[in-house]
């Protein structure tokens, strides 16, 4: 009898990854799977704990279960990833509907697990600093983009994040891997890497490090496009931005997390750099790599948040004008510097005062960093129709913008690169018609 998984992905791209690594273990096991949770006989959802709105969300999900389990007690259901190790065995007692816990370091354990008929929750949550889930080939779509997680875990402990706690501390997929991921992942059809890491940029496997890793990537036959997720501010060095401005295939877009324009608020939160420090890397990436779009993730109300502090950080958006902002209120987390020593003392109407005034302030940016590309020609991969209007169709832009396409004769492939004359923007998203190929 065949059996059926249903999986669920909340959270970053790292978690999206994962969950391809899952997706692989579970069918090299003979299991199939289905968009219907109602039609499963396993119930996987890969979660994320970074912030408490996303935490509870997912909780909500998994108690939204129950009545299906009261229906079918022989399905099961795994909660794994991020949220399982933060939480740890305190979960099983609020998610009595939850078979088995596997922490990010545990998934090799699932088919493993399933294979057991024993009675209550399982745990798998330890840390494990040696597995980067290398050979472990992960079950991809049929998107243009293919995932590659290079590093997992973080260093860094940003006195607010719980990633360390969540994901443990740095480890680095070995480069021939690296190379070996992307290679499989081109002569599968995915012409698009995106390269993974907490703090991507801190890559290093011995004397070789990021810059030397994107060199190699650039040089693969069949690599069109090469992005990263996350760099850190601190980890730029003059060295990388002369890679990335020799390799077209390396993407003119940076995602550079901000966090905070004040001094003194990136000092508490222990990011590693000073305002300075972060407009002149912008201002050095706009001087190699003429046109680079960069967004980022701003935090308002962090513990001592003044109201100079705020307007500190919209100086800072107002000189970069970031193409587009991931923006949050500051909530504590649990066993995290900020939680234990500082006192959460923004409240929280304030703090959503000032996130609204800082998202009034970045939709104005963002609708000026499109509009500008009117009249413009920008290389866009198709990655296929559009939802709307009938008849074109979607893609992205080297900057990482979503481009709707009209008038491409002959329809370009899924995966080619077309040259597209802006005609009309939003603060989201750029109109175009094609008008040539970009050669391979």
């Amino acid at each position: 009898m065949t059996r059926r998984y249903h999986l669920e992905v909340y959270g970053c791209q790292m978690n999206v990854a994962d969950g391809e690594l899952i997706a692989g273990l579970l069918e090299r096991e003979g299991w199939r799977r289905t968009a219907e949770a109602t039609e499963a006989d396993l119930i996987v959802v890969n979660t994320c704990a970074v912030r408490e709105r996303a935490a509870e969300r997912v909780i909500g999900r998994i108690q939204s279960l129950r009545s299906l389990k009261r229906k079918r007690p022989e399905l099961r259901i795994a909660l794994v990833g991020c949220l399982a190790r933060y939480g740890g065995e305190d979960l099983a007692a609020r998610l009595p509907e939850v078979d088995l816990f596997l922490g990010p370091d545990a998934y090799r354990q699932l088919p493993h697990l399933l294979r057991g008929d024993e009675r209550g929750p399982a745990f798998a949550l330890q840390s494990d600093r040696g597995e980067t889930y290398e050979g472990l080939a992960p079950a991809r779509g049929a998107g243009v983009n293919a995932w590659i997680s290079i590093m997992r875990g973080c260093d860094r402990m940003c006195t607010y994040c719980m990633v360390p706690f969540a994901r443990g501390r740095e480890h680095s997929l070995p480069a021939e891997a690296v190379l070996t991921a992307a290679r499989e992942a081109v002569a599968e059809g995915h012409p698009a890497l995106t390269l993974l890491g907490q703090t991507v940029t801190s890559y290093r496997d011995g004397e070789r490090d990021f810059a030397w890793l994107l060199e190699q990537l650039a040089g693969l036959p069949g690599v069109r496009r090469i992005r990263f997720l996350s760099p850190h501010p601190a980890d730029f060095t003059a060295r990388l931005l002369a890679v990335i401005a020799a390799h077209p295939q390396v993407c003119r877009h940076f995602h550079l997390p901000l966090q905070s324009g004040s001094d003194g608020i990136l000092a508490a939160m222990r990011r590693g750099y000073t305002r300075e420090a972060y407009l002149a890397l912008v201002a050095d990436a706009r001087r190699l790599l003429p046109g680079i779009a960069i967004t980022t993730d701003l935090i308002v109300g962090f513990p001592g948040e003044t109201e100079r502090d705020f307007e500190e950080t919209l100086e800072v958006m107002g000189a970069v004008e970031f193409d587009q902002a991931f923006m949050f209120a500051y909530s504590p987390r649990p066993r995290t510097y900020a939680a234990r020593k500082l006192a959460d003392d923004v409240p929280a109407a304030l703090k959503r005062a000032r996130l609204e005034k800082m998202i009034a302030l970045q939709e104005q940016h963002s609708r000026g960093a499109y509009t500008r590309l009117i009249g413009r020609i920008v290389e866009v991969m198709i990655e296929g129709p559009a939802r709307t209007p009938p008849g074109h169709l979607f893609g992205r832009s080297d900057g990482f913008k979503d481009v709707i396409v009209a008038d491409c004769e002959p329809a370009p492939r899924v995966g080619e690169v077309v040259r597209v004359v802006v005609t009309g923007a939003s603060s989201h998203t750029l109109l175009g018609r094609g008008v040539g190929r970009v050669a391979d």
